[in-house]
């Protein structure tokens, strides 16, 4: 099946369209890995996903600290 002169050009636009938003992608790619570099020390997604697990846990303990301060405090005051 032979394709028209129309649908030749409009596969090119499609084309050219479509490596536009390769550029635009690789470029926003480039920006938050340098980001990530620069705000958090992480070089790889699976850095930052390591430090995020890491970040999780230490909120949790800090919690888990102040939630028993306070039940401590309750106690130690009869509140």
């Amino acid at each position: 099946m032979a394709l028209t002169e129309k649908q030749l050009l409009d596969l090119k636009d499609d084309v050219a369209e479509a490596k536009t938003k390769v550029s635009e992608l690789t470029g926003q790619e480039k920006a938050l890995t340098n980001q990530l570099k620069t705000d958090w020390g992480c070089k790889t997604i699976a850095e930052a996903e390591k430090k995020l697990k890491e970040m999780d846990d230490e909120i949790t303990s800090i919690d888990k600290k102040i939630e028993d301060g306070i039940k401590e405090l309750q106690e130690k005051y009869e509140v």
